[in-house]
């Protein structure tokens, strides 16, 4: 017997979430939705038990054909990849949104950050971030939650060089403790919060999890988006006893960008360059060896942005690159100087590209396969450049020895632009408001609408992009 929803939902992380949150905000008591979450429910304190198993269904749920082995990381489990993010949360800057027309490269967003600025905030609020609401990179018509974290000396010497350039990294790592959360413990073991500090959906989203309105379905894995005469009427899964349709008024398409397009390929809706454009950011790190000088005071994993190498007129060559500070505690085999270095990573744009995709196999086709040929010259280029362009942010240091000791690591844990969002149904899948462009009842959410790749972290951009898709469609 089939069900019936105002709202199916894929995916029970950060998009479909903050999307149900604004949405419930103007339902009837009577609403009635579903959340389809192809996971389990794991508690907090299991996940710390069992981490030495996590991430073994991801790798196996798809076929990776990427040049290198380059991993793409996501969390299955009630709360997404919200158990296992590190809680950064930059803003895009209003210049990420409109490379194309500054700087003549990659594309234009369909929307302005202006367009986004009250959902930052509004995604900001529920997280509870803790950033510097009086000195931000971000024009910002509020301020943070929460006060920064405190900075180490090496952050404080480049703020005092720096002071346009350089600032408090934001995150969804409290500062102070909340009434369902602890303060940051500051042990660096971020992705799995020992403390369970950080936001995520399990400790942050009980309001939509535990809404008499919302039926919440684990082990619920989406076979396909059925759609009938140009409209979705639902969602079609498997659970252990077998397979079932639920029927929906909206449907909603929250898994990532691997399973985004495989489930609409799947459904035979391969309008537009669906699949195509995969991408996420690159990073080199580097090791500095001060002189006379200590590291490690600050209060948080990442303690420092730093700007430098975003904006300016070398754009248009060299992709954007956001510095960070680490404050991770480590020690370095020098006696009598074991905190005189800093970790720094340079973490860079990049460009899609219509060779990098996703489909779905040929050998299986209950897999998505997954093609990645490579970064583009655009970000090649940055990373070169990096060591020269780098040596002139940190004169205001006392550096005794710079190396880079990761040129460009394998993964970002990021995953982006297979769904773009655009105006031209003929290049692009979804519009400004995340709403397919044939299929009008169908949004598609989260970094899989990305048409660029700027460096800011994009857990806060794709949060904020559900608030203001379930606002533009029920407001």
């Amino acid at each position: 017997m089939a069900e019936n929803y105002d709202v199916v939902a894929v995916g029970s992380g950060f998009v479909t979430t903050f999307f149900l949150h604004r949405y419930l905000e103007k339902a009837p008591r009577n609403a009635r939705v579903l959340i389809l979450e192809r996971g389990a429910r794991v508690p907090h304190a299991d996940r710390v038990l069992n981490r030495g198993t996590l991430g073994e269904e991801e790798d196996n749920s798809y076929l990776n054909e990427s040049a290198g082995e380059k991993p793409w990381i996501f969390s299955f489990g009630l709360g997404g990849t919200s158990q296992s993010w590190e809680a950064s949360t930059p803003r895009m800057l209003p210049s990420d949104f409109r490379l194309q027309t500054i700087y003549g490269v990659g594309a234009d967003w369909p929307i302005s950050y202006n367009d986004l600025e009250e959902s930052y905030c509004d995604a900001e609020d529920i997280m509870g971030v803790a950033g510097p609401s009086e000195d931000s990179p971000f024009p910002r018509s509020r301020p943070y939650p929460q006060r920064p974290h405190t900075f180490s000396l090496p952050d404080q010497t480049l703020k005092e060089a720096l002071p346009n350039h350089f600032f408090a990294a934001p995150s969804a790592r409290p500062t102070e403790s909340l009434s369902d959360r602890a303060k940051c413990c500051n042990s660096s073991v971020c992705t799995l919060c020992p403390v369970d500090a950080k936001f995520t959906i399990l400790n942050g989203m009980q309001s939509v999890l535990k809404d008499p309105r919302v039926r919440v379905r684990t082990g619920a894995e989406v076979t396909r988006i059925q759609v009938q005469n140009g409209v979705a009427t639902g969602a079609t899964y498997r659970t252990s006893s077998g397979e079932t349709t639920a029927n929906g008024d909206t449907v909603v398409l929250g898994a990532n960008a691997i399973f985004n397009p495989f489930l609409l390929l799947k459904s035979g809706l391969d309008y537009g360059p669906v699949g195509e454009g995969l991408i996420e950011q690159y990073s080199s790190t580097f090791l500095l060896q001060l002189e006379d000088m200590d590291n490690f005071q600050g209060s948080t994993a990442t303690t420092g942005h730093g700007y430098s190498l975003h904006d300016g007129p070398r754009r248009s060559e060299f992709a954007a690159g956001l510095i960070e500070t680490s404050n991770r505690p480590e020690v370095q085999p020098v006696r009598g100087r074991w905190l005189q270095f800093l970790r720094m990573k340079v973490i860079f744009e990049d460009l899609r590209d219509v060779k990098n995709s996703v489909s779905v196999s040929s050998s299986d086709p209950d897999k998505p396969q997954v093609v990645f040929e490579g970064r583009s010259n655009y970000t090649q280029r940055a990373i070169d450049a990096t060591p020269l362009r780098i040596s002139n942010v940190i004169g205001a240091l006392p550096v005794e020895r710079m190396r880079r000791v990761h040129y460009a690591h394998q993964t970002e844990s990021n995953n982006l632009g297979t769904t773009v969002m655009g105006t031209d149904p003929a290049s692009s899948v979804v519009d400004e408001g995340s709403v397919h462009h044939q299929i009008r009842n169908l949004v598609v959410l989260g970094g899989s609408t990305f048409p660029t790749a700027a460096p800011a972290n994009p857990t806060l951009t794709i949060s904020a992009l559900a608030l203001f898709a379930a606002e533009k469609m029920f407001g």
